[in-house]
């Protein structure tokens, strides 16, 4: 049975990836669904609805579901809905979240006041919104750097409802208790409306009852218009301008030139209709009707919106996430028993996660039509990869399950950052002018990210040397489970035992002492070669090669780090254990380069200052000479330790 069991894992894993691509379908008759799909244009991406309801949650929120009062949860297009349609009831949803206690304070809630102590409604900030508007202008005339948390968290508050109205005047005004029949007066009332204003504009007599309404009708609209940041009406057929969408209110205001309701409005209002009155079968037609309308100009758009949909069920990197800590618990597991089978079971495990996370590294690439890496998002998702990567051969070489344990914990670490940078929005955002070359993202930045990934491998294989050197006798073990004739834990230099020791007979600290050495050789050249490329980008994009820039700085101070290591190595400066902590530190010095140096507010590279960013690269850097400090203890004081745990 043992040795059926690696093939049995890995078709467990693949029959459960195979169940989250199955989209799920929703409780109620409606077809939430297919309102997930429509298209909408957003800070110049279009994207289907469920997108927009997704990331708004992240934001808002922290994550992607909603519990009513009753204990009914919502799916995010669900929430979404209720915002468009029933405004008044999805303001009783507790969905900001807010944890300063002053901030608290400043609405007079108590943390018993929330859904999960930290989750509000819209009704509960209601009556002291002017004050947060008052004191968030306060807190941006400082620069964001030097902002206390109280305004950092102000601001955020302040962000988020605005956000949150402008999704409620996206697509009807709020609180219109029948605003498809206020569109149909508005058609009504249009002829007689446009001759009054134009007869008021010749001098001559004029309806004052139709004129006052269209100016009134009109004034809702104007406010809705620039209101709402969504554009969910495209350009028509033939448009020169295929990305010339338009807001609700943007089109009613048009209707005053054409004298007819854009028909994507009365589609949307139709929807709202069917959906405050509780009409599935309504609902549902309008979906199909509007859908077979869009197809015939919009049909290549469509797919991208279903895909992405799709694609946004599935989670991909959740996934990923959940085999890479059962591989690492596997991994771990496989050095006390069946080290054989069990290492196999995590090798298979971590092979699944990395095709899963390839899967949707890829699908991203389509639907943005970019390389790989185009943000701090995109460049957790690809530093983890390119390290699992690296694991994955060198589990392949070694078949000692250090490289799936390695792979296990940046997997998942990479995977938990990408989540935490997911919160600030829509992560397939458009890119900013100065980036906007896919050849130098194909180069540069994926080069550059493969060297992180390479100091990060480096850097995570020496925790596990210093771990398991503490707490076990793990690194004085060979491959196969044997204790090493070897005497100490410092194993000797590796290119002078192995033209002699065959592999199967070298020492686990032997194994890890010739990972990290050839990590940091490959982590080495591909950091260079980036920063080189880096520095051409420069030029042709800012006229200098290199302008000591806090990012190309941290860049070349990684590439410095890494000659330093094997400098150190090849001079005898340094064994075993100081090659470890050597690339321990190179984890801080990666980490600064690709977190910190954005966060200083200035160079060209800033990307803003994250106050959750800046405590959780704090605590890294303090675990890390943490590590340092352990690593750095006589080999007595390992074998002691030992001893008495």
């Amino acid at each position: 049975m043992k040795r059926y069991l690696p093939f049995l894992v890995l078709l467990l894993g693949a029959v459960w990836l195979a169940s989250t691509l199955l989209e799920r379908a929703p409780k109620s008759d409606f077809d939430v669904n297919g309102f997930g799909r429509l298209p909408v244009l957003v800070n110049g991406r279009i994207k289907p609805m469920d997108t927009v309801a997704r990331s708004s949650l992240l934001q808002l929120q922290g994550r992607q579901r909603v519990t009513t009062a009753a204990g009914d949860t919502l799916s995010p297009t669900e929430w979404l809905l209720d915002v468009y349609f029933l405004s008044e009831q999805a303001a009783a949803y507790r969905t900001f979240e807010i944890v300063h206690p002053d901030l608290l304070t400043l609405f007079n809630l108590t943390t018993g006041d929330g859904d999960g102590k930290k989750r509000f409604s819209y009704s509960q900030l209601e009556k002291q919104i002017p004050e947060l508007e008052r004191q968030s202008r306060l807190a941006q005339t400082i620069e964001a750097a030097a902002r206390s948390t109280f305004q950092r968290a102000v601001v955020q508050l302040h962000v988020n409802l605005v956000l949150y109205n402008q999704l409620k005047h996206a697509l009807a005004m709020p609180g219109s208790p029948d605003f498809l029949g206020e569109l149909m007066r508005f058609q009504t009332i249009l002829p007689a409306g446009i001759e009054a204003v134009r007869a008021r504009q010749a001098g001559t007599s004029y309806s004052e009852a139709a004129f006052n309404t269209l100016i009134e009708l009109g004034q809702r609209y104007d406010f809705m218009s620039v209101a709402s940041h969504l554009l969910p009406v495209p350009p028509p057929a033939g448009s020169a301008d295929p990305t010339a969408w338009l807001g609700t209110g943007r089109a009613l205001l048009d209707t005053l030139e054409t004298g007819v309701v854009n028909t994507h409005v009365l589609a949307y209002a139709g929807l709202g209709h069917a959906w405050q009155r509780n009409q599935p079968e309504q609902f549902n037609t309008i979906i199909q009707l509007y859908r077979a309308e869009l197809a015939k100009t919009l049909a290549p758009r469509l797919q991208r919106t279903d895909a992405e949909m799709r694609f946004n069920g599935a989670q991909p990197f959740y996934s990923s996430m959940v085999l890479y800590v059962l591989a690492l618990l596997v991994g771990l597991a496989s050095w006390l028993r069946w080290p054989d089978t069990l290492g196999r079971s995590a090798f298979w495990l971590t092979v699944l996660a990395f095709v899963t996370t390839t899967a949707g590294i890829a699908t991203r690439m389509w639907l943005e039509g970019r390389p790989p890496v185009t943000n701090l998002y995109s460049s957790a998702l690809f530093v983890g990869w390119g390290a699992v990567g690296l694991c994955l051969i060198l589990e392949r070489i070694y078949r000692n399950a250090i490289g799936s344990v390695a792979a296990g914990l940046i997997g998942f670490g990479t995977l938990l950052i990408a989540h935490h940078l997911s919160l600030s929005g829509d992560t397939l955002e458009m890119m900013r002018a100065v980036l906007d070359s896919n050849f130098w993202l194909a180069t540069h930045v994926i080069v550059i990210t493969m060297g992180y990934s390479a100091t990060f491998l480096a850097g995570f294989l020496a925790i596990i040397y210093v771990v398991m050197g503490v707490f076990t006798p793990w690194l004085t073990k060979t491959a196969t489970g044997e204790q090493s004739t070897k005497v100490g834990l410092i194993s000797p230099n590796p290119g002078a035992t192995m033209a002699s020791t065959k592999l199967k007979q070298e020492t686990n600290g032997e194994s890890i002492t010739r990972m990290v050495y050839g990590i940091v050789c490959f982590a080495i050249l591909f950091n260079l070669v980036g920063t080189v490329l880096g520095g051409i980008w420069a030029d042709q994009s800012w006229g200098r090669f290199w302008g000591w820039d806090p990012k190309e700085n941290g860049a070349l101070i990684i590439v410095l780090w890494n000659a330093i290591i094997l400098h150190a190595r090849w001079g005898g400066l340094v064994k075993a254990r100081g090659l470890m902590n050597l690339a321990i530190f190179g984890n801080i010095v990666t980490s600064w380069s690709w977190f910190g140096t954005n966060m200083l507010g200035i160079g060209l590279h800033s990307y803003g200052f994250m106050d959750a960013a800046f405590w959780a690269l704090s605590g890294f850097v303090a675990s890390q000479l943490a590590l340092i400090a352990v690593g750095s203890l006589p080999l007595e004081h390992w074998r002691s330790f030992r001893k008495t745990t």
